[in-house]
């Protein structure tokens, strides 16, 4: 089988969040299952600089008013389209942010040339190669099946993933002239959203099916609370609506082999973690003891809960226990959490970046990872603590209520626990949760049991890739009987 996939992000080339794990990781655990994915993105400088033996596949001599090349390479095992538009894409700052962290002025334009191109290879314009089916994931490419809709491929299949429906890429309605669509395109049946443009929106209408990154995160979004909006039309098409939990690249993230931590170790020598715990405090300048070491891994907003975590420093310091912090995010919380840590020196640190190999080095020398997320679609941070013993306390949401079993006192007993599960997402819920936590850490043998059932999690790829091949092979046609 053959699919193009669609994304504006793919690691290791270029990561702002969980998006780009997912399109790096998926592609290569499809692999097993006979389905063989090319994967178009955008020619960032980060990306183009990667390249190597690079062939022109198409060109484009005006793609929404722009020179653009489809090139073709290979890059850590992934088969990749490289969408060359300098006018688009050569520029400094992030793939959405410029250097000043404001949106690019043209985003609208420059995701949907990425669209375009990605149904125009869809088409079979591309000599060699045409896809069974296509992937496209978040809003910056869920114009693909509205073009394919609107355009010659409406019998293509295609598959829509929402990573996070809170980010939907609506515009303005005067820039729809310039897109390309036929005018019957701009119709609530289209890519019309409370008369704007509306790119996650074109995508839900429009693609074939529609996936998410959790089962109780697909649930989730029919309801106001999370639906953001899209409850209603998530609503009328929830038969083809499939929740789907991501998982982990297991190869770079492993404990035993990962290089960006200074000790080693596995399920059977746990306790060999505590020298990674020292490296730990002694790069955020903590002080040792044998506290519990919790650790945030995280973009530093309100939907991560960010607010509830700087309201419950002091509660974790009461308790004997330290806070290391690596994120970067909205200023006010930035302020609030370094403001804990000069209250409490040597208690609490915090470490204002993306820093990728210090993540797997708290990973790897934390105790626990909190995850206090108002929704969480999959998340990925409690995945890599299950996969490294680092445990995940997390509220009861989305993926996080899919992926971690709480410690009560049945999954104690039946030694199924591998994490601290709270709700509702208040501060005084957190609190409890904390002084839960605690209390376990300082129950030595129900700790290490704790941990050692994480790391026993399947939060690989291999179930999930599988579940994404059979939906692929459910939109197949399936041929004379």
């Amino acid at each position: 089988m053959k699919v193009l996939s669609v994304a504006s992000e793919i690691y290791p080339l270029i990561k702002t969040g969980g998006l780009a794990d997912v399109a790096g990781a998926l592609p290569l655990a499809l692999q097993k299952q006979g389905v063989a994915t090319k994967t178009l993105i955008p020619g960032y400088p980060a990306v183009m600089s990667a390249l190597r033996d690079v062939a022109i596949r198409m060109s484009f001599d005006d793609l929404l008013g722009t020179h653009a090349d489809v090139l073709e390479a290979q890059v850590a095992g992934l088969d990749l389209l490289v969408l060359d538009a300098p006018a688009l894409y050569d520029r400094a700052g992030g793939p959405y942010l410029d250097t000043h962290g404001i949106d690019h002025f043209d985003n609208w334009r420059r995701f949907a040339a990425l669209s375009l191109a990605g149904a125009e290879i869809a088409g079979g314009k591309m000599p060699g190669w045409q896809p069974d089916l296509v992937h496209v994931h978040d809003w910056q490419a869920g114009l693909v099946p509205a073009y394919m809709r609107f355009g010659e491929t409406p019998a293509r299949p295609s598959v829509m993933t929402i990573h996070n429906i809170a980010f939907q890429g609506n515009y303005n309605a005067n820039i729809f002239p310039y897109l390309g669509l036929p005018a019957h395109a701009f119709d609530m049946e289209g890519i019309e959203y409370f008369g704007q443009v509306g790119f996650l929106k074109a995508g839900i209408q429009t693609a074939w099916a529609i996936s998410t990154v959790s089962p109780s995160y697909a649930e989730e979004i029919l309801t106001p609370e999370f639906g953001m909006g899209m409850e209603g039309l998530l609503n009328r098409r929830a038969l083809e609506l499939h929740g789907i939990v991501n998982g982990i690249d297991t190869d770079v993230w492993d404990p035993l082999t990962d290089d960006s931590i200074g000790h080693h170790y596995s399920i059977t020598d746990i306790k060999a973690r505590q020298a990674n715990k020292r490296a730990v405090e002694a790069q955020f300048g903590l002080i040792e003891d044998d506290g519990p070491l919790f650790c945030v891994i995280s973009r530093l907003t309100w939907q991560k809960g960010m607010d509830l975590v700087a309201e419950a420093v002091d509660e974790i310091v009461a308790l004997g226990g330290k806070l290391a912090v690596l994120g970067s995010g909205d200023a006010a919380l930035v302020g609030a959490l370094q403001a804990s840590a000069a209250r409490h020196p040597g208690r609490v640190a915090i470490a204002v970046s993306y820093n990728e190999p210090l993540s797997h080095l708290m990973q790897a020398g934390c105790d626990a990872i909190l995850i206090p997320s108002r929704f969480e679609p999959c998340g990925l941070t409690q995945l890599y603590g299950l996969r490294y013993g680092c445990v995940p306390v997390v509220s009861r949401t989305g993926g996080l209520n899919d992926t971690v079993i709480d410690a009560n006192p049945a999954a104690l007993s039946t030694k199924s626990a591998t994490g601290i599960s709270f709700g509702p997402v208040t501060l005084d819920s957190l609190k409890r949760a904390i002084r839960r936590t605690v209390r376990l850490y300082g129950e030595t043998k129900t700790w290490a049991q704790i941990q050692k059932q994480g790391m026993k999690s399947d939060v690989s790829w291999d179930k999930s890739a599988a579940l994404y091949a059979k939906l692929y092979s459910s939109l197949l046609p399936k041929g004379p009987h």
